[in-house]
């Protein structure tokens, strides 16, 4: 597999072997680096991915005033004195993530303003969880000209209930809550591991979080926050991304830097499509597909189920396999199924209705794709290593926010 001009490059067919080293979280990378606007104190992230996504944020944290250095893959935050409450236009169309950085702005400047990309063409708005929880804590909201101004009355104090669980929405409020003055309970708030990193690297930070990974989260206001040294927990999307990749090719690779409870449900799905899996110790193990494969029924849920970010990833494995498969999808039943057509090109039997594709496996071929979002990126790149002859994946700017050099990464393993 190689990278030439902007397309990737595979000849497929080749069983994946060796050892990887899984990344530390882009999905919670980012959100600790919003963190470090709440202090004016030095803020270390270790070892992060060099991903594009993690690049716009720092470009976001540099427009706040924060001045931000890398030292290697280590990222030094100091956010001394801000200069700025409102995010800049070109970033916010970029990136899902920056509606996050209401939290962080709130919290240290007592406001904050927020562009969205076309106004209010949007239909459902991607904020509107954001904004009602706002609303609950009696931040005053204005909207105009496509802008939200958000403005702090008083200290945040309240309940904050989500109709549904809310990921962003979640970390949105912790951010704005963690310093100050006040009590904010969050109900019905997401389990998500990047959830619960995001409150350990704030409670290190002198924060009095308590209850990350439950539905129920109580966020005492602290009056200071200081400075941390913190490194961000294993990026569990791409470990389950390479571990269906390496099944895909029947391969056989030590997976190092696991955090086994994150990817549970991934594990009990790879055993049950008769994948070995021995631990080597806490952190790591050997992924063995070279026996018989079996089918499999994925339904993505909220953590701890099948994360929606591995929707495509599982069924470009599953075209892969002899049998009658099916794959749902629940939590963004609209959109996440943008790969469909390019494995049918491939050769795939597979069937889209409503939110669910029903798989008939079997042999894919070799074609030209093109990736036009992450994991639908990471889904194709599956099944071009696992495809007979080869392939060119365009979209490569969309695949680089989520993997880093996943094109020299897996050229190591064989690919």
């Amino acid at each position: 597999m190689v990278k030439i001009q902007d397309a990737y490059v595979v000849n497929g067919g080749q069983p994946l072997t060796g050892e990887i080293k899984i990344n530390t979280a882009k999905n919670s990378a980012l959100f600790l680096m919003l963190a470090a606007l709440l202090t004016k104190e030095q803020v270390i992230l270790r070892d992060l991915a060099k991903l594009s996504d993690i690049m716009l944020m720092a470009e976001m944290l540099e427009h706040f005033g924060a001045k931000v250095e890398w030292r290697g893959r280590d990222l030094y935050i100091k956010a001394e004195k801000l200069t700025k409450t409102k995010a800049p236009y070109h970033l916010v169309g970029k990136m899902r993530a920056s509606f996050v950085a209401i939290g962080p702005l709130l919290g240290r400047c007592d406001k904050a303003t927020m562009p969205m990309p076309g106004g209010c063409a949007w239909g459902p708005r991607p904020v509107d969880r954001h904004i009602k929880a706002f609303a609950e804590l009696d931040v005053e909201i204005l909207e105009e000209a496509g802008d939200f101004i958000f403005k702090k009355t008083g200290p945040l104090d309240g309940v904050v209930e989500f109709e549904a669980p809310t990921v962003g929405g979640t970390e949105n409020v912790i951010l704005a809550a963690a310093l100050g003055e006040g009590k904010v309970v969050i109900k019905n708030a997401a389990l998500e591991p990047e959830i619960i990193d995001l409150a350990e690297m704030l409670n290190a930070m002198g924060a009095k979080i308590t209850g990350a990974g439950t539905r129920t989260i109580t966020i005492d206001s602290a009056a200071k926050l200081h400075g941390v040294d913190f490194r961000p927990i294993p990026d569990r999307i791409e470990a389950g991304t390479l571990m269906l990749a390496v099944a895909a090719t029947r391969g056989k690779v030590v997976f190092r830097d696991i955090n086994f409870e994150h990817i549970d449900s991934v594990i009990k799905k790879c055993y049950e499509a008769g994948i070995k899996i021995e631990k080597l110790d806490d952190s790591s193990f050997e992924l063995d597909a070279t026996g018989k494969l079996y089918p499999l029924d994925i339904v993505t849920k909220e953590y701890p189920g099948i994360a929606t970010d591995l929707q495509a990833p599982f069924g470009a494995f599953l075209v892969t396999v002899a049998g009658t498969s099916t794959v749902e999808e629940t939590v963004y039943p609209l959109h996440r199924f943008k790969h469909v057509d390019d494995l049918k090109r491939m050769g795939a039997e597979v069937e889209l209705k409503e939110s669910t594709l029903t798989i008939n496996g079997g042999q894919l071929l070799g074609e030209q794709l093109h990736a036009i979002d992450i994991r639908a990126g990471g889904a194709l790149i599956i099944a071009a290593l696992a495809a007979k002859g080869t392939s060119t994946i365009t979209g490569v700017e969309f695949i680089e926010r989520g993997y880093e050099e996943i094109d020299r990464r897996l050229r190591e393993l064989g690919a």
